[in-house]
């Protein structure tokens, strides 16, 4: 899937979504580790999270890059049993953009081609706008563990039209 992006009205390179490689797990981790939507409280629910190559091939993960650079721009991991969206993160510099919207609009996709209704998502707090706005409904909370995680998350679906 390739698709040109702007940026106040400035045309930028073309956007590819494509499967995620074992080359790319240092690039995703970095880009989890570093972040902006996780620091402060946050920060030490990815201060050790690696995505290693082993995720990469057992889960459907797929990278936003410039063409012509590969530069990441965001990714997502879609888990098909049970159906859930496990990761998804937007390159700080790429916020703004379109490319949450784009991986969102590439993951209906996916799921539709796996026979999929609905996606569930357990949403970081500040994310739940987002991704309401492009149609998941709110069906619950999922009360903090800790200490893995310290704070409650909005629990959403998807759905698979």
């Amino acid at each position: 899937m390739t698709s040109s992006i702007t940026h106040g009205g400035a045309r930028r390179e073309a956007v590819t979504i494509r499967r995620a490689t074992a080359r790319d797990a240092k690039r995703l981790t970095r880009l989890v580790r570093t972040s902006r939507a996780y620091e402060g409280p946050y920060a030490a629910m990815v201060a050790g999270y690696r995505v290693g190559p082993d995720y990469i091939e057992t889960h459907r993960v797929f990278a936003a890059v410039e063409d012509g650079t590969d530069r990441l721009l965001g990714f997502y991991s879609l888990v098909l049993a049970p159906p859930e969206l496990d990761l998804m993160f937007v390159a700080d510099a790429a916020q703004g953009l379109g490319i949450g919207r784009r991986l969102i609009g590439h993951l209906r996709d996916e799921a539709r081609r796996a026979g999929l209704t609905g996606v569930r998502i357990v949403s970081h707090p500040p994310a739940e706008g987002f991704y309401r706005s492009v149609g998941a409904r709110r069906t619950g909370t999922l009360a903090a563990s800790p200490p893995a995680v310290m704070w409650d998350r909005p629990e959403l679906v998807l759905p698979i039209a």
